[in-house]
C-alpha cells in the first residue's frame, strides 16, 4: 500500500492514479478536499483501489489521522511518497519571511513529519501483507521525497527562492532498521506545471517540459522490486537539463 501526500492534483494525483493502476492500493492526502475527491472516484471508475484523506502536511496530527486510515483500511503501509510541495516565484527581494516560513513548513516540516509519522515497517503490528502484481513487498518498504529542480529565469538571473525540498532520504534507511526501508529521491526538472517561460524547452536538451507523468514514472520505479538495490539516491527527471 502507498501513502502520497500532495496527491489532489498534479504529479500528486498522476503518481497516485499511476499506481493504483499497477496494482497498489493507494491511499493520498492533500487540503484541497473536492480535487481530491474527484481523483479517488476517477480511479474508482477504472477499477483501482483508493482513499482520499484530508491531509495538511505541516500537521503531526493530520500525518497520524492519515496513516491510521491507511492502516485500518489496507492493513499495512508499504510505500511513503512525501510529494506535497510549494513553489513561491519571486525575486530575491520580493520574498517576504512569511514567504519562508510557508515554503519551510510544507516542503521541509512536512516532509520530516511524513518520515517520522508513516514511515514503512516501522510499526511491529504493520504485518508485511503481500500484494499481487508489481507491488508485493520486500522486507523494509520505501521512502521517497520529492526534490525540485525547476527553475524560472529572466534575462538569465534566476528568480527561484528557496521553493526546493530541502528533505534528502540519504542516511534514513541507515538510522531506521532493520529491517530497513530504502529511501530516495526523486528531482523533477521543467514541468508543465512549473514553467512560465516560452524559453524552457530552448534549455532543455529533449526540447519539451515534462508531464506529472513523466516523473510518476520514475517515482514508479523507485517504489518498485526493480529498485531494490536502489536507496540513498536522487533520480533525476528533467529532460537532460542538469547535464548541461
Amino acid at each position: 500500500m502507498a501513502l502520497i501526500s500532495g496527491g489532489a492534483r498534479g504529479q500528486g494525483a498522476a503518481e497516485a492514479k499511476l499506481f493504483a493502476g499497477e496494482g497498489a492500493k493507494v491511499v493520498f492526502g492533500d487540503i484541497l478536499d473536492n480535487l481530491g475527491k474527484q481523483v479517488e472516484a476517477e480511479i474508482h471508475e477504472v477499477g483501482g483501489e483508493a482513499l482520499y484523506v484530508h491531509l495538511d502536511v505541516t500537521k503531526e496530527d493530520d500525518w497520524a489521522s492519515a496513516v491510521e486510515s491507511a492502516v485500518s483500511k489496507y492493513g499495512t503501509l508499504d510505500i511513503l511518497v512525501n510529494n506535497a510541495g510549494i513553489t513561491i516565484r519571486k525575486n530575491v527581494e520580493d520574498t517576504t519571511e512569511e514567504d519562508w516560513d510557508r515554503i519551510m513548513a510544507i516542503n521541509a516540516k512536512g516532509g520530516v513529519l511524513g518520515n517520522q509519522t508513516g514511515y514503512p515497517g516501522h510499526e511491529e503490528e504493520r504485518r508485511r501483507v503481500y500484494s499481487e502484481h508489481l507491488f508485493h513487498r520486500r522486507a523494509g518498504g520505501q521512502l521517497l521525497q520529492r526534490g525540485q529542480l525547476c527553475r524560472h529565469q529572466r534575462g538569465g538571473a534566476p528568480l527561484h527562492q528557496g521553493h526546493g525540498h530541502p528533505v534528502r532520504q540519504r542516511g534514513h534507511q541507515v538510522q531506521l532498521g532493520p529491517p530497513r526501508p530504502t529511501g530516495n529521491t526523486h528531482d523533477p526538472g521543467h514541468t508543465s506545471r512549473c514553467s512560465t517561460s516560452r524559453g524552457a524547452t530552448q534549455r532543455i536538451p529533449l526540447g519539451r517540459v515534462g508531464t506529472a507523468e513523466d516523473v510518476a514514472y520514475g517515482v514508479l520505479y523507485l517504489a518498485s522490486d526493480e529498485a531494490s538495490f536502489v536507496t540513498g539516491s536522487e533520480l533525476v527527471i528533467d529532460g537532460g537539463a542538469t547535464a548541461q
